[in-house]
């Protein structure tokens, strides 16, 4: 399919050579003689060229004010602008405004065409990012926030304004598993900052050294086994969004440094002397009370009143059961598509089981029982014999709780708590390899999945089978 290209130029026959040219290298050329006409090409929609070859004086105007105006819209496209005359101003704009290339006129056709072909490859890769960018906004709008219950209704509400916002700092709040790092999703990704990187981070999950490390940066010797310049978190976050969860759990003397990353905008990487400019909005999650941690002295008063510009608490499953019907059958086919299987009936009994459990969890352990029973269905009907709900749930009894095994064609797991699910995923898995003398092929067959399906989880578990 030719590739979509704009040619800006007012004399009449070396725009229609240069269509020429370029139509016999496979572009879909078109030419526009006025700023006038080249605006309407560009913002009716109906033709999006991946470049625009542009002569910089045109009757009505300079070809840099259309460019600015239109890269104001968000109108994609690499512009490559030719000029009679070279003007360091101009040029100086042109590559300001990021112009793909500033040429002089006359140019030879053989060097046009290869930057053009430079430009288009620039631009398609433009255009992927775009394309991701537009999957992830759809993936994680607001509405991707389940539930139909009152108090998700409330709260969804609460998502969608704030993502309108072009906040600096939020504050989400919550028991653990009720959706934070979804949420901050939804606001980076339905936000004015969507286009730029979000960057995760779990404080929890790094020491004090590696944290410090990893967030602010270092220079090559800054510390023993810093051989390179490493970006921190606070630098790859810049023009998006930097979410810190479990936050509570950063050291005192990593949130003073925080602190001043926020109030002057400024970065220091470990060992340099030099501070970079950084611009991004942070959304801190904790589970803990960190208003509670503010009065016990474990977490600094200034920096919690700085990251509290906006706070948004999620509420527990126990208080929104009346979404399960949204959420389990999302989760269920979320589960399908992953592991291969058709789980489609979901029995009343189900729902009234899972009505009757507290969920300490949250919708985290919600996803942990829906995966639990997706994976050892052996048919289109939830098993109910997988929920394992805890305690005051009528379970069936395994009689032999020892350890897992196998009698005759028969697979025994215990439901003690005694294994976990990946665990048992790995047995079965390993079971059948062990089986079908390794063969993936049967041992798919034996367990109803796809060869491809059992060869990632394989992989996986880190399991040999035959090649």
């Amino acid at each position: 399919m030719p590739n979509p290209l704009l040619i800006l130029e007012d004399e009449a026959l070396l725009a229609d050579e240069l269509a020429r040219h370029f139509g016999r290298q496979d572009w879909d050329a078109r030419t526009a003689s006025s700023l006038a006409e080249a605006r309407a090409i560009l913002t009716d929609g109906s033709f999006e060229p991946l470049v625009i070859l542009a002569d910089m004086s045109l009757p009505d105007g300079n070809a840099l004010d259309l460019f600015e105006e239109v890269r104001g819209r968000g109108v994609p496209g690499e512009w490559i602008l030719l000029t009679g005359y070279g003007g360091v101003a101009d040029s100086v704009r042109a590559l300001r405004l990021g112009a793909y290339d500033f040429l002089e006129k006359p140019c030879p056709l053989d060097r046009l065409a290869v930057v053009v072909g430079g430009a288009k490859r620039a631009a398609l890769a433009q255009r992927r990012l775009h394309q991701e960018a537009r999957n992830q906004r759809r993936k994680y709008s607001p509405t991707s926030y389940l539930g139909g219950s009152s108090v998700t209704t409330q709260t969804r509400a609460l998502i969608e304004r704030l993502a309108e916002v072009p906040f600096s700092a939020l504050i989400l709040g919550g028991e653990t598993g009720t959706g934070k790092g979804l949420v901050a999703r939804i606001l980076h990704h339905g936000g004015p900052r969507a286009n730029g990187p979000m960057v995760e981070v779990n404080c929890a999950a790094l020491p004090r050294e590696l944290l410090e490390s990893e967030l602010f940066g270092h220079e090559a010797g800054a510390f023993t086994g810093a051989k390179g310049r490493h970006r921190g978190y606070l630098e790859q976050a810049h023009e998006g969004t930097l979410f810190l969860d479990e936050i509570g759990e950063m050291d005192l003397d990593l949130q003073a440094k925080l602190l001043a990353v926020l109030e002057d905008r400024q970065v220091r990487r470990l060992g340099s002397e030099k501070s970079i400019p950084v611009d991004l909005q942070l959304i801190a999650a904790s589970n803990r009370d960190l208003a509670e941690q503010v009065r016990a002295g474990e977490f600094r008063s200034d920096l919690y009143h700085r990251l509290s510009v906006f706070r948004l608490d999620l509420p527990p499953l126990r208080d929104r059961l009346d979404d399960l019907p949204d959420l389990v059958p999302a989760l269920v086919a979320e589960n399908n598509a992953r592991s291969g299987r058709q789980v489609r009936v979901i029995p009343d009994e189900v729902y009234a089981r899972m009505r009757a459990y507290s969920w300490p969890g949250n919708v985290r352990e919600l996803g942990n029982v829906v995966e639990r029973a997706v994976l050892l269905a052996t048919g289109e009907v939830f098993p109910l014999e997988w929920m394992q709900l805890g305690q005051g749930v009528a379970e069936p009894i395994v009689e032999d709780s020892a350890g897992p095994g196998v009698e005759g064609d028969r697979l025994i797991i215990p439901l003690d708590g005694s294994m976990a699910l990946e665990d048992m995923d790995r047995y079965i898995i390993q079971t059948a390899l062990e089986r079908s003398a390794r063969n993936v092929t049967a041992a798919a067959r034996m367990l109803g999945t796809t060869r491809e399906t059992l060869r990632y989880r394989v992989r996986k578990h880190g399991l040999k089978a035959a090649t």
